[in-house]
């Protein structure tokens, strides 16, 4: 355990990440191109990267804590403890990358998440619109096609053939 095992998990992080963004972007694509039937698919895919991010995170906190009692960077369990408390500099230049590609990862995918959240609204409101226009009544058909009134009870077949 120590500031190797923190290293790989946060390089671990990172890649768990840019596979969010990707399955955020598939999401985005779905929904640009009007194909929802696949869209239930593509949020299981999101919702199982991220039960993997969360199960990383817990890895990274403890990991986290341990380097910070190594290097006696007190108890704030932040990255930003270890980089201050790097015993080196190729410890701090290590630590300082993986903050500012986590950062940056970070608001890609918020700003990806916000434009799906868009779209799923702006669809959401399209259907409700279309719902809206749709006539509650039902109507029959006679033997021209042409729709007939709605009559009461149940028509197997027009009687007027």
């Amino acid at each position: 355990m120590g500031a190797q095992e923190l290293s790989t998990l946060l390089w671990r992080e990172r890649e768990l990440l840019e596979l969010l963004m990707f399955k955020l972007e598939e999401e985005k694509l779905l929904l640009t191109a009007g194909k929802s039937r696949w869209l239930p698919f593509a949020t299981r895919e999101v919702e199982q990267v991220l039960e993997r991010l969360r199960e990383n995170g817990i890895e990274r906190a403890m990991e986290v804590a341990v380097v910070n009692e190594e290097w006696g960077a007190g108890d704030d369990a932040s990255l930003r403890s270890i980089i201050a408390a790097a015993p080196t500099d190729a410890w701090r230049d290590n630590f300082t990358g993986h903050l500012a590609a986590l950062t940056e990862l970070a608001a890609s995918i918020a700003e990806l998440r916000d434009a799906n959240v868009q779209y799923l609204r702006a669809a959401a409101r399209v259907t409700q619109e279309t719902l809206a226009t749709i006539s509650p009544e039902a109507s029959t058909y006679d033997s021209r096609g042409n729709a007939g009134d709605p009559k009461p009870g149940a028509h197997l077949f027009d009687g007027n053939l």
